[in-house]
């Protein structure tokens, strides 16, 4: 497993060393940056199941400002962490050990909002909707922001949910990822 691209493109990282943490392939990962925007100018990345981080130092690499990594395993967290010290750039990234209902809900207390948000959860407990549905609730999500669902080839979410829109879908095998973009509340 490795960085793709950008600043950091090539630094090989730690998978988590646990059978409870399925690792986003390289492929997987390429696929969703070249459909997201290759590489970006700013903003915040929100990695809500983050494994490894994989995902999250990837995004920064290409050019996110910061990054939010959370997890609940304590395996994931020093995983996490032993993976940011190798970029040497830690100010960048915000590290949480929690479940992502709680985490969610003390991000929204401090006012944090996101420009993407990547939603990887354990395919056997995937609540993407109450995710999605939560994150636009608390008001965790930017105008125009993106989010990315990784599920599942048996998954399929829905085309429309409240003020997100599909706006690509694609298959790799045993893998979907849907991409939402939000449209925030007209005033």
């Amino acid at each position: 497993m490795r960085i793709t691209s950008g600043k950091f493109g090539g630094i090989r990282l730690n998978p988590v060393k646990s059978d409870q943490t399925r690792p986003t392939t390289d492929k997987v990962k390429e696929s969703l940056f070249s459909m997201t925007g290759p590489y970006f100018d700013g903003g915040t990345f929100l990695d809500l199941f983050a494994g490894s981080g994989a995902v999250g130092i990837e995004a920064v690499s290409r050019g996110m400002a910061r990054a939010v990594l959370v997890d609940r395993q304590y395996q994931a967290i020093k995983t996490i962490k032993d993976n940011i010290d190798k970029i040497h750039e830690a100010d960048r990234f915000e590290v949480i050990k929690g479940t992502a209902d709680k985490v969610l809900l003390s991000l929204a207390k401090a006012n944090w909002q996101f420009n993407m948000v990547y939603l990887d959860p354990p395919y056997k407990a995937q609540r993407i909707v109450e995710t999605l549905t939560a994150l636009a609730t608390l008001k965790l999500l930017a105008a125009d922001a993106v989010v990315i669902c990784e599920t599942d080839n048996q998954t399929q979410l829905p085309d429309k949910l409240d003020r997100f829109t599909v706006v690509k879908q694609k298959n790799y095998g045993l893998t979907n990822l849907t991409i939402y973009t939000y449209q925030m509340e007209s005033k």
